[in-house]
């Protein structure tokens, strides 16, 4: 027998749509074998509104020495992490990366940088423009998305005309904690407002968070609500690998069934976008990230991660079949 509060949340299954205190119901209220009910409701939901579950792949384009004091990242100059450091890759470098990921199957192909992000057209932004345009030639059915930090309306039109199909911009946590939890070297407003300059240009948004960082079952649903309300297209989701010489080194691992729990919330809240899991899968998430999958989304980041090793291509591919049977 279903607990009414899964059994309510059907409706979503219909087209209804789920309340910010019915969503916070289900994430306090439901536990232990309860969770495999929601797990199957958010699969479901995910086979009837989103699509089968597909890749993609990212590149690492500029590394370490950030100015921004993100307190779970190990590219940020404040933290000694030992990640590697690097300036801006050049074109064909990235190019490189972009043929081995399509040879592998991929098709949407993550361009990624540390830092602020640019507000003006620098030389370092027009040299990224001038990849991407590359890219695009030499790659035309390879989706590019790009993940470069905070954006002017200048900047953002600029993008929008150098074949960007999709930007990654994550709240990370709900914004009314963003300055606790994440930051207080930029403002949420300001990735916020970032993600609007790109929806006015036509440029696709990917914009998710992070769980595990300390924040609270309120928080996640406010996380979820708020994405809601942007309308993103898409929406990455992070498991926090607590690394050594970050704030966060000593937090302990989320729990795999909470994780399924705030995963299937995601789905059930936003039952048509792109939900995908990110980073943690392999590294925190281990024995259970075949159930996570389950647990309502329709994407994953392959072959790695910014600064952490993930599984190989078609290790995922193989996984990545079996998982669309169900």
């Amino acid at each position: 027998m279903l607990n009414p509060i899964i059994e309510n949340a059907y409706k979503v299954l219909d087209g209804g749509i789920l309340s910010r205190k019915e969503a916070l119901e289900i994430a306090e209220k439901i536990d232990g074998v309860d969770i495999l009910d929601l797990v199957s409701l958010a699969n479901k939901v995910r086979k009837k509104f989103a699509r089968d579950i597909v890749p993609c792949s990212i590149l690492n384009a500029k590394s370490g020495v950030c100015t921004q004091n993100c307190r779970f990242c190990a590219q940020s100059g404040g933290h000694e992490t030992g990640v590697d450091v690097y300036d801006l890759v050049s074109p064909q470098e990235a190019l490189d990366a972009a043929r081995q990921a399509y040879a592998n199957g991929v098709r949407a192909f993550g361009y990624v940088t540390s830092g602020f992000g640019y507000t003006t057209p620098t030389p370092e932004f027009l040299q990224i423009c001038e990849t991407l345009d590359l890219l695009h030639r030499e790659l035309p059915e390879l989706k590019l998305c790009v993940s470069i930090g905070i954006l002017s309306r200048e900047t953002a039109k600029m993008l929008s005309e150098h074949h960007v199909w999709r930007y990654n911009m994550n709240l990370q946590t709900s914004p009314k904690r963003y300055a606790e939890l994440i930051c207080d070297t930029h403002t949420i407003d300001e990735k916020i407002e970032t993600i609007k300059y790109l929806k006015e240009f036509g440029v696709t948004n990917c914009t998710g968070g992070i769980f595990g960082l300390g924040e609270n079952w309120e928080d996640r649903v406010d996380m979820a609500f708020a994405i809601r309300d942007l309308d993103v297209e898409g929406t990455p989701l992070n498991v926090l690998l607590p690394i050594k010489g970050t704030p966060l080194e000593g937090s302990e691992i989320m729990a795999p069934a909470d994780v399924a729990k705030a995963f299937a919330i995601f789905r059930l809240v936003n039952p048509a976008k792109m939900i995908k899991f990110a980073a943690g899968r392999e590294t925190t998430m281990k024995d259970f990230q075949g159930l996570l999958m389950l647990a309502g989304l329709n994407s994953m980041i392959t072959g790695g991660y910014l600064t952490t090793r993930g599984r190989s291509v078609d290790d995922d591919a193989k996984f990545i079949e079996q998982l669309n049977r169900f």
